[in-house]
């Protein structure tokens, strides 16, 4: 097809993933979920790469999930989430010798090697051993070793009214070698029913288990924010007092809003996969239509008590980190409007002090230009009574000193009107 698009086969192979193979009682199931980082994706790449002689790979669909067989009796699937990988071994006629301890040398006893030396973090390992009906599980239990204070048994599965639900029994807890035990009746299930039915029972406790990483984070980071609300509740009580300068002000609102930027930055993707884990979860609780035995605790029991209020808590951390941000947004805003305060006043003084300059200025220049009429108007009475000193010899009965004081107040009138006049057009060039 020339006009396929080229996200097609990768959309439409999203839909068949994480598949696994049909299960029928009895059987053992074996699931290792790793975190895990760039680097180990590739070493995780590699080590598929190796795989024993006879094991083969079909990745037609999407790479992110890989089925094979690593021996005869012994199929598994490793499948790549976001931050984890889940591998996972199908063994049919599982035993409850092989639950705990594989035969040394078997394929099986490779195959959990393999398993175990895939690269990562493990955040959960389960062994999960199914039986046909809930006789044979009573049989076992004894042997398993499971308290019945801490046991957690109900059914899964399908409407009660069917008749066809399966029911299992755990403790949670870890073993010596780092794993839990789930044991589970089919109870005449239908290998497709049952297959489903299981699969979402260990999806349910892999997401929970992912989605409680954000505990610890949380956990610490809310020291953290205490000391960010303290900062930010001194720095309220600072910007109201003058004697604080901007400056100081400056560095802690900087200091402070650093390091609550740092933080968000490394809590807020964990914070955020946990929310996304926890609806996950809620939503396998609904799928697996879970009903509680008689004087047992319930699969929905177990996980409501501490699960949530854990995935609570997360929640709790991201809204005051939110709160804190807010609020650090108001102080900058306040304090920027201090800032702006200031610096208004600060032109008004200048304005003011300007003003009072150009008073002066403008008395001052006044000032001179009295004295400059004084000035002016002596030198030409002095000039003009030189003139007439002359004419006095020439003309008889020509009072030269008293037609110069005659000529005072004209002359100054005439050096005051010349002296305005010249000003006016130096100030205002339209009167050229």
């Amino acid at each position: 097809m020339h006009d396929e698009h080229e996200l097609r086969r990768t959309v439409v192979g999203e839909m068949h993933l994480r598949r696994w193979p049909l299960l029928q009682a009895p059987s053992l199931v074996i699931q290792l979920v790793r975190v895990l980082d760039a680097h180990d994706r590739e070493a995780e790449r590699l080590a598929l790469s190796d795989l024993p002689h006879g094991a083969w790979i079909d990745c037609a669909d999407n790479p992110r999930h890989v089925k094979g067989l690593f021996a005869p009796g012994v199929a598994f699937t490793l499948e790549r989430h976001s931050e984890a990988s889940t591998t996972t071994l199908f063994i049919p006629d599982g035993t409850l010798d092989a639950l705990f301890a594989p035969e040394a040398g078997s394929d099986l006893d490779k195959a959990v090697a393999w398993a175990n030396s895939l690269p990562g973090k493990v955040i959960r390992s389960t062994r999960l051993l199914l039986v046909e009906d809930e006789g044979q599980a009573s049989d076992l239990l004894p042997q398993i070793g499971i308290a019945d204070d801490e046991l957690v048994c109900c059914r899964i599965g399908t409407e009660e009214a069917l008749d066809a639900s399966a029911r299992i029994w755990s403790d949670f807890r870890l073993r010596e070698q780092g794993f839990g035990i789930l044991i589970v009746a089919a109870n005449g299930m239908l290998p497709a029913d049952l297959t489903r039915t299981v699969q979402r029972l260990q999806e349910l406790g892999n997401y929970r288990n992912l989605a409680l990483l954000g505990l610890p984070v949380a956990r610490e980071g809310w020291k953290r924010l205490d000391h960010i609300e303290a900062m930010l509740g001194k720095m309220n009580g600072a910007i109201a007092r003058p004697e604080v300068t901007d400056d100081s002000l400056l560095d802690e609102v900087t200091s402070l809003y650093m390091d609550l930027i740092t933080h968000s930055a490394e809590c807020d993707y964990r914070m955020s996969a946990t929310e996304a884990y926890a609806t996950i979860v809620e939503e396998r609780l609904t799928d697996l239509n879970i009903r509680p035995c008689p004087g047992h605790l319930s699969l929905t029991d177990f996980t409501q008590r501490r699960f949530f209020p854990a995935v609570r808590t997360c929640a709790a951390h991201r809204r005051r980190a939110e709160q804190l941000a807010q609020r650090t947004a108001q102080f900058v805003s306040l304090f920027r409007t201090r800032i702006e305060t200031r610096i208004e006043n600060q032109n008004g003084r200048l304005l003011a002090s300007m003003e009072r300059n150009a008073t002066r200025q403008l008395r001052l220049q006044q000032l001179v230009e009295g004295l400059s009429v004084v000035a002016v108007s002596y030198y030409a009475l002095g000039l003009l009574g030189k003139l007439l000193e002359g004419v006095e010899s020439v003309v008889p009965g020509l009072h030269a000193h008293f037609l110069t004081a005659l000529m005072v107040p004209f002359v100054l009138g005439a050096v005051w009107l010349g002296i305005h006049y010249m000003k006016r057009r130096i100030l205002d060039p339209m009167a050229r």
